[in-house]
């Protein structure tokens, strides 16, 4: 909710969601390199869920029997290209999918945590917390998120949801390094070139 107030955007009633082709993920804490075609990209860190099975119009109810593991990622965006294709109605994808655009972390089993519904994860630029969240402040659940998209979109085995955000999001320039925490574990760790 206080990352919706932070961009002025109006309460969803329903999860609002986008695509990221493969070629947008960063794995083993590899270098993000700054696009040339933005001069305001922002790191938003986020939750990720992995699909484990093939699903369609999964009942909320079920959802959880879809993912065993979670893991965290940077969803960036190129706030600058954005805001153009929101003022314009286009979709977002030039601005969010791009190459590289979603740095992830390993993935752990979820059955490690007590509770999936209270779960604090943070972001430190350059040693300085950035963003600090908890999944009891999400405004949809992972599992009416997943229910929602598997109503438009089948799920396969290996397909990744992120979550969404928590207040903070910010600009990222040449030389910063980005780590990401859920709980004490640190998650991911990289610098931006």
């Amino acid at each position: 909710m206080d990352h919706i107030r932070e961009m002025n955007n109006p309460i969803p009633q329903v999860p609002v969601f986008f695509m990221k082709p493969d070629t947008s993920l960063i794995r083993n804490n590899n270098p993000f390199f700054y696009p040339e075609f933005t001069n305001d990209l922002q790191y938003e860190l986020e939750v990720v869920v992995k699909i484990n099975k093939l699903g369609r119009n999964i009942s909320e109810k079920f959802a959880h029997r879809y993912y065993n593991e979670i893991g965290l990622g940077v969803d960036f965006t190129a706030r600058d290209l954005q805001r153009i294709c929101k003022d314009k109605g286009m979709p977002w994808e030039m601005a969010k999918a791009f190459d590289g655009s979603a740095p992830i972390s390993d993935f752990v089993p979820k059955a490690q945590f007590e509770n999936l519904n209270n779960l604090q994860f943070k972001l430190e630029k350059n040693d300085t917390i950035v963003q600090n969240g908890n999944t009891k402040d999400m405004v949809f659940k992972f599992d009416q998120i997943i229910a929602y998209v598997s109503k438009f979109v089948t799920l396969r085995t290996g397909d990744l949801i992120f979550t969404g955000t928590p207040v903070g999001v910010g600009p990222v320039k040449i030389g910063d390094r980005l780590k990401a925490y859920m709980g004490d574990n640190l998650m991911l760790d990289f610098f931006i070139k």
